[in-house]
């Protein structure tokens, strides 16, 4: 097949080298144009990135010249690795102007007429997409992930939460420093430490986990109900979100019910069958102390949220721990994802 041209835009970030990596010999994609700040543009790749990421650059885009971040690109499809506050004004001028963005960007989650997505759960979102032409009078589309640190907490809770139904949630999180983009903390601040703020962090996991475990309602988005409360945490782990979770349930499951429904969740088969879909969405480790960012971030790839640790809780009902990649589900594999399904769907025509 031929293969649809796509630009990486802030390609020199931590999260733009990473959609680089994962949209190497890609089925589907093949990046034309990369975008950058000022700094950079003009400059070849290899040049102006410093590559945090194990390996070299790629050479594919080793030589290719950083184009400005502007309206102007080659192709109609863009990843945005933008910072929020430039991806709050330039996505809307590109889906205006035609162009499919598929962001890790914060500026448009809660944007009416904007999918936030994780495929495995809330696919049916994208029939809000006709909202962006009628409502918002664009030519192209927009469709966002979530939150680095909401993709595993709201992978754990929807299987749960349509099997027994979620009333509240008591999250803890413990995030890794790669969250904070390079060259991100200061090695003073995180070394033989821990860091109890990440700024916006915690308002993120309430807002974005009752949005993606919510329900269509004649092509709206109808938000799910649940109490969270959250404690958002810097942790001196290099990739690899943890968080711990007290979950109260209407329909109260034992233990093994819970195993059994995380074990069994698999999503729709139309996800599933995407280049980037993990053949398990959930992996439920049963060993006593896992999962552990180091030894689970990668399962599936990187795209696999491990949750174990599943046992009573003394204050709710259930208490679990889950650990996703950040980088990778958490941020560029979930918005590569994202614009697969887009593809399948016709999309992108």
């Amino acid at each position: 097949m031929k293969k649809i041209p796509v630009t990486v835009l802030g390609a020199t970030g931590a999260v733009g080298q990473r959609f680089i990596q994962l949209l190497e010999n890609h089925p589907y994609f093949e990046i034309v144009s990369l975008s950058g700040s000022d700094r950079s543009a003009s400059k070849r790749y290899g040049e102006a990135c410093r590559w945090v990421l194990s390996g070299s650059v790629p050479e594919m885009v080793h030589d290719m010249v950083i184009s400005p971040t502007n309206t102007d690109l080659p192709g109609k499809v863009a990843f945005s690795a933008l910072p929020a506050g430039i991806a709050r004004e330039l996505e809307p001028m590109l889906a205006a102007a035609g162009y499919a963005i598929c962001s890790n960007a914060s500026a448009l989650r809660m944007t009416p007429g904007v999918p936030l997505m994780i495929p495995e759960i809330n696919y049916d979102h994208l029939e809000m997409i006709p909202l962006q032409h009628s409502q918002l009078g664009w030519k192209g589309l927009a469709v966002t992930s979530p939150n680095c640190t909401t993709n595993g907490m709201a992978m754990t809770l929807k299987p749960l939460h349509e099997a027994f139904g979620v009333e509240a949630v008591f999250v803890t999180s413990m995030q890794a420093i790669s969250g904070a983009g390079y060259p991100g903390v200061a090695s003073l601040d995180i070394l033989d430490n821990v860091i109890p703020l990440i700024q916006n962090e915690e308002e993120k996991m309430q807002t974005e986990t009752n949005l993606l475990l919510g329900k269509m309602v004649n092509g709206q988005r109808v938000n799910a109900e649940i109490q969270i409360s959250a404690h958002a945490n810097r942790v001196a782990v290099v990739d690899g979100h943890m968080v711990t979770l007290s979950v109260k349930f209407k329909h109260k499951p034992t233990v093994e019910d819970a195993i059994r429904v995380l074990e069994d969740f698999r999503g729709p088969q139309e996800v599933a069958n995407m280049p980037t879909a993990p053949e398990r969405p959930i992996i439920v480790r049963r060993e006593a102390d896992r999962p552990q960012p180091r030894r689970d971030r990668d399962a599936g790839a990187g795209m696999s949220v491990s949750v174990g640790r599943i046992r009573p809780c003394n204050l709710f009902d259930l208490r679990m721990v889950s650990v996703v990649h950040n980088t990778i589900r958490g941020a560029a594999g979930g918005s590569i994802l994202n614009a697969e399904l887009l593809y399948a769907k016709g999309l992108l025509d």
